[in-house]
């Protein structure tokens, strides 16, 4: 089985504009005679590649203990994009339909009009994936791609690491950590690129 981590380093990821930075703080170290290390963590659930949850941007909504495990593990698509806003016509000219993961590969680049997550929606989305910071331009405070997800109960996969990464069909394994009354959650995202793992077919031998 061939696994390839998707996940950017939660101290070493960049971080979004107005976030904390993480920080591990030192609590126990067997480098000051104590017996065992013990670290303490500070950081935003936003910071490194994390989950969004429909808390999020709306009131009420599920927390990140409540995303559902089978939308974050199952059979993918990696697409690369081009740089720029994702509007509702790209999706329509040049998405595949009925995709029910779909991980956005764009150096960071790419970000989704309300349109587009509305067309994605549409189509069958139930997991978007970004290797950039916020499915949504810096300049729409609105948070209008996350809502237009979000209400639909898509997941959204923020801060990946795609790399290394081609275009094509995967296997993903991305639970978040069970945070109750959390908007967010961090997640260990993983692909997996042999298709015997999932297809319940024997390997040649």
């Amino acid at each position: 089985m061939k696994i390839i981590d998707i996940s950017n380093d939660l101290l070493a990821a960049e971080v979004y504009a107005g976030d904390p930075v993480p920080e591990l703080h030192a609590l126990k170290s067997l480098g000051n005679g104590d017996r065992y290390n013990l670290n303490a963590l500070y950081a935003g659930l936003h910071n490194g590649t994390h989950m969004d949850a429909p808390l999020h941007f709306l009131d009420g909504g599920a927390d990140a203990a409540q995303i559902p495990l089978d939308v974050c593990i199952g059979p993918c698509r990696v697409l690369e994009v081009t740089p720029g806003i994702i509007t509702g016509e790209v999706v329509e000219n040049s998405f595949p339909r009925g995709c029910e993961r779909l991980l956005l590969k764009s150096s960071g680049r790419a970000f989704i009009h309300e349109t587009a997550a509305q067309a994605m929606t549409y189509y069958g989305c139930k997991l978007v994936g970004t290797d950039a910071l916020s499915i949504d331009p810096d300049y729409d405070e609105t948070g209008a791609a996350h809502c237009a997800f979000l209400r639909e109960n898509v997941v959204i996969l923020e801060g990946l690491n795609l790399a290394s990464v081609h275009n094509g069909e995967y296997f993903l394994i991305a639970p978040p950590v069970k945070i109750g009354e959390a908007e967010a959650a961090f997640t260990r995202a993983v692909l997996v690129s042999d298709y015997i793992f999932w297809s319940g077919k024997s390997p040649l031998v």
